[in-house]
Order: structure tokens, then C-alpha cells, then sequence
């Protein structure tokens, strides 16, 4: 009933262990295949520019930034949060903009949040804007059209989050919602 195997049968066994022989003399496996396991997302942190460094040129890319130091030149990214000892100098275009430091420039983005500590001058075009108690804005808002938000997501089906954005981010109509703000710090 139980046998030791012998070396003869011992180059058969890895055999045996991955399959049987049914009556027909053809091998069979006893285990079922194990179902492919989806690839994990991958997760990149956010590029950092610190507080001690200042560069000066455009920023482009498909990432997400935070900047507590100093830029002068064009930013262009999927996410940015703009730090509070953070200073910008140029224009913003990203899908999600955090504002806690200062602004000198327009912003261009799906969603805008000035923080209480935020400091802009320039004019913010958006599809969301939210402004806490105590940020100082100084320039003009305009919200994107809505017709165009809805055709976009057609042709978002394989685009970077940066590339997604840009899609919704249509130039506002001349007959758009346009509100002047002059608000200081309290």
C-alpha cells in the first residue's frame, strides 16, 4: 500500500506531484491554476522642493509637487500644494491646486483651495473654488464652462491625471460668471 520511493522512481515523482494519469494515459493536474492577481497600484510620493532652496524655470509633469521653497517660472503638474513659507512666481496650471503660502501669477485648475495663510494676486480659472476665512485674494475668478466639463470625461478613458485636467479645463466664456474680489487679511 506504502512504498518508499526508490531511485528509479525518484526522477518520475516531480511527475506525479504536478499531475495524475487518468485511464486514457493522459497527465492531469489535481490543483486548479491559481487566478492572476491584479498589479497593486503604485503610490509615488510627492517631489518636495524645500524650504531652503529656490529655483528659477518651468516645472512640467504627470506627479504631484509641494513647494515650501521658492519658484519663479510656470508650473505645470497634475497636483501641487503650495507650502506657508512657500513663494511662487508664474503661472499655475494643474488638475488640484492647495494654496498656503504666496502666489504672484494666475492659477489654472479643476479644484482651488486657498488655506487661511494663502496669499494670491492673479486671476484663478476653475471648475471648484473654496477660499478659507483669511486668505487674501486679490484678481478675478471664473468657473470653466459647464458643456465642456461634461463632453470631457469621452476622452479621458487612458490619460494621465495631469492630461485629465487639462482636458475639463476649458477658456472661460466671455459671458461667464466673473467675480471681483478685494479681500485683505484680517
Amino acid at each position: 500500500m506504502f512504498s518508499k520511493p526508490t531511485n528509479n522512481n525518484r526522477a518520475a515523482q516531480p511527475a506525479q506531484q504536478s499531475g495524475r494519469r487518468n485511464d486514457t494515459g493522459v497527465t492531469m493536474n489535481s490543483a486548479p491554476a491559481a487566478p492572476a492577481k491584479p498589479a497593486a497600484p503604485v503610490i509615488r510620493a510627492a517631489s518636495l522642493l524645500g524650504t531652503d532652496l529656490v529655483f528659477e524655470g518651468s516645472v512640467h509633469g504627470d506627479g504631484s509637487l509641494q513647494i515650501d521653497g521658492a519658484i519663479k517660472g510656470d508650473i505645470h503638474v497634475a497636483q501641487l500644494v503650495v507650502g506657508e513659507q512657500a513663494h511662487v512666481e508664474g503661472t499655475i496650471r494643474c488638475g488640484t491646486v492647495e494654496v498656503r503660502g504666496r502666489v504672484i501669477g494666475n492659477i489654472e485648475a479643476q479644484t482651488v483651495k486657498l488655506h487661511e495663510t494663502a496669499f494670491v494676486e492673479g486671476d484663478i480659472t476653475h471648475g471648484q473654488l473654496s477660499i478659507d476665512v483669511g486668505a487674501y485674494f486679490q484678481g478675478r475668478c471664473q468657473q470653466f464652462r459647464q458643456a465642456q466639463t461634461q463632453a470631457a470625461p469621452q476622452a479621458m478613458t487612458a490619460s494621465s491625471p495631469f492630461t485629465q485636467a487639462q482636458a475639463t479645463m476649458a477658456a472661460p466664456e466671455s459671458d461667464g460668471h466673473v467675480i471681483e474680489f478685494d479681500g485683505h487679511r484680517g
